[in-house]
């Protein structure tokens, strides 16, 4: 077991009483949509277009409930995702984010981990990709560590330059690529 391993380990322990993993509905779209504008971190999407991916791409995304206060949870984390038309056997993790009560305790790396078993399991994925930004070192972290756990390699390049988004500052994006996926 590599030290990225056990330190899952220990967080998963740590969550099993209070956490439920499961796929998002719909009525969780609003949730979502405050998450990811409090992480100030990620590009904020219009509150619709998170209703509209907990029903079409719940398959490919997760949340995180905090079953502590109800049988339901309320999320207190997500990663959403899509398989990628032109490279079926790629899921793309569009965007991860833990509410700011719940960081620093391995949750985002618990949850890629459980949306990536499942969605290799229902659907033979072989490969991750995601974008980050330079200045994004949690993210650049977590895709690190899975890559490390899951055996796989991991490549970056540019995938869009800063000066291709029309409203100006923004960081380029780099794609990662990780796989071939073997744990």
């Amino acid at each position: 077991m590599t030290a990225a391993q056990a330190d899952l380990a220990g967080v998963r322990s740590e969550f099993t009483r209070s956490l439920r993993i499961d796929a998002p509905r719909v009525e969780d779209g609003a949730a979502i949509w405050r998450i990811a504008r409090d992480s100030e971190v990620l590009d904020l999407n219009s509150s619709y277009s998170y209703l509209l991916w907990c029903r079409d791409f719940a398959a490919t995304s997760v949340v995180a409930r905090d079953t502590a206060s109800g049988a339901d949870g309320a999320p207190i984390a997500f990663v959403t995702g899509y398989i990628r038309p032109e490279r079926p056997e790629a899921l793309v993790v569009w965007q991860v984010a833990v509410d700011s009560a719940h960081r620093g305790k391995g949750l985002a790396g618990t949850l890629l981990d459980a949306l990536v078993g499942r969605v290799t399991e229902e659907q033979g994925i072989t490969s991750v990709e995601t974008t980050v930004t330079p200045d994004n070192t949690a993210s650049d972290r977590m895709f690190h560590a899975f890559s490390e756990r899951h055996g796989a390699t991991l490549e970056r390049e540019v995938l869009f330059d800063g000066e291709l988004f029309p409203d100006g500052g923004h960081q380029p994006e780099v794609l990662y690529r990780i796989g071939p996926l073997t744990t």
